[in-house]
């Protein structure tokens, strides 16, 4: 049984994957250019979450068909080692990881977790962003656990990690951190659509056809555990 908190990602002996859907405008860019800041409409004064979970990201962006701001879900590949240096820049965005979150909580949790990052968003754009992003001189990532989904987004028990990167780490987390770009979205739809005409086809069958990737735990360091309060 996985535990209440810990990282499950698609990942090899170099890299591991993470998810963030974008409009056409700033994925097709990124893609044939394997840059995700090459157009113009990127934002890199805004706070961008990531999240290594597949099905998190379903339920994030609606199988791409939630919002055109959404409409295409990007695969992005990372080193380890610069996954891990994010999560060590890490703050937790609620400090009340001591206690499972009530998950009945459906509707309201969603609007909170929602305005909680618009309001990360907005304040970065502020004046006094900086200050609120650093800590003793290291901009901070925000981590926020989130209910994991299966794959037809029903709440699991545990959680799932979403990462927010600052905007003073977006210039070394678009030109040094991803090593590759894939656009899944495709993928996505095709998965919709066969969940749609099949009540009764199974995960396996899904892996198999290359619609859901393999997510194992993905170890961290225990300083990095305790940091974002594991386990």
């Amino acid at each position: 049984m996985p535990l209440y908190r810990e990282i499950r990602a698609a990942y090899d002996s170099k890299t591991i994957t993470v998810y963030q859907a974008y409009k056409a405008e700033i994925a097709d860019p990124a893609v044939s250019e394997q840059k995700l800041h090459a157009s113009p409409l990127f934002k890199p004064s805004r706070m961008t979450w990531i999240k290594p979970s597949w099905a998190w990201m379903l339920y994030r962006a609606g199988y791409s068909y939630k919002d055109r701001g959404q409409e295409r879900i990007l695969a992005l590949h990372m080193k380890h080692e610069h996954f891990i240096e994010l999560l060590e820049h890490g703050a937790l965005a609620h400090k009340n990881a001591d206690l499972p979150i009530n998950t009945s909580m459906d509707a309201g949790e969603s609007e909170s977790l929602e305005r909680l990052r618009k309001f990360a968003e907005a304040e970065l754009e502020g004046g006094n962003s900086a200050q609120q992003i650093e800590t003793d001189g290291k901009p901070q990532v925000r981590v926020q656990w989130d209910p994991e989904r299966t794959i037809r987004l029903e709440k699991l028990p545990h959680r799932s990690i979403q990462i927010g990167i600052p905007a003073a780490l977006s210039s070394k987390w678009t030109e040094t951190m991803i090593v590759r770009i894939e656009d899944v979205t495709e993928k996505a739809r095709e998965l919709k659509k066969l969940l749609d005409e099949r009540d009764d086809i199974t995960n396996e069958e899904l892996i198999r056809k290359g619609l859901i990737p393999v997510e194992k735990v993905f170890d961290v360091p225990e300083h990095v555990q305790r940091l974002l309060e594991m386990g």
